[in-house]
């Protein structure tokens, strides 16, 4: 009898187009890939309402769920709301708790409702709150990587992430960390698998890590 395969469902980060994934690979014997994408938010409407909104895009079960940044609290979020067989963040958090103090200050003073939001069509502005990064030599890759330019949902997304109020970890997270991530900073992330020289867009350039170690944190 031949084996189902597994449906992996990936989620790109803030503002991302699923193109983030490109350059991944998994077996087509064993797998079947799908990719979600943001839609806009409804007015006021709440990350978990919108988590619910986006696992009606799943059309299996016993998905592994792989979310990066902002996607990986989203698919936290869905996790709680379906069943998974296997739940995988990329440069992200578990809880409330990991978030950088420059994130928590912006809750405390609501400091973050004054970003110039207003310049989501500025590929510069973007690149610096969606990859944390602000090189000029990859600006022109973040052009085709950044594609969600609507103003209220950039408003909505940085608003989430800082009130985000997960309190602990969901069970049998797989969390894979770059050492040198500069939005969500290692020094305040715990229980993950680490990745040496790693950013906060490894997902594009350390895939081949990726590529060869996915399948296995996925079976075991």
């Amino acid at each position: 009898m031949k084996q189902e395969k597994t449906p992996v469902y990936f989620m790109p980060g803030m503002a991302a187009n699923p193109s983030i994934f490109k350059h991944i690979r998994l077996s087509e014997d064993t797998y079947d890939i799908y990719f979600l994408e943001w839609f806009l938010p409804e007015k006021n409407e709440t990350l978990v309402n919108y988590a619910a909104r986006m696992t009606q895009k799943i059309k299996h079960e016993n998905i592994v769920l792989i979310g990066v940044s902002f996607g990986g609290i989203l698919v936290q979020e869905m996790a709680k709301l379906i069943k998974v067989k296997k739940l995988i963040i990329i440069s992200t958090v578990k809880t409330k708790h990991e978030l950088p103090r420059r994130m928590k200050i912006a809750k405390t003073t609501k400091l973050y409702k004054l970003l110039p939001t207003g310049l989501v069509n500025n590929i510069e502005f973007l690149s610096k709150y969606a990859f944390g990064d602000l090189a000029t030599k990859r600006l022109e890759l973040y052009e085709q990587y950044l594609s969600v330019r609507d103003k209220s949902y950039i408003d909505w997304s940085i608003e989430q992430i800082i009130n985000w109020k997960q309190e602990k970890p969901l069970p049998n997270t797989i969390h894979i960390h770059g050492e040198k991530d500069r939005v969500f900073p290692m020094q305040h992330i715990s229980d993950c698998i680490s990745l040496k020289g790693g950013t906060h867009i490894m997902i594009i350039n350390k895939y081949k890590w990726f590529n060869e170690n996915l399948p296995r944190l996925i079976e075991e």
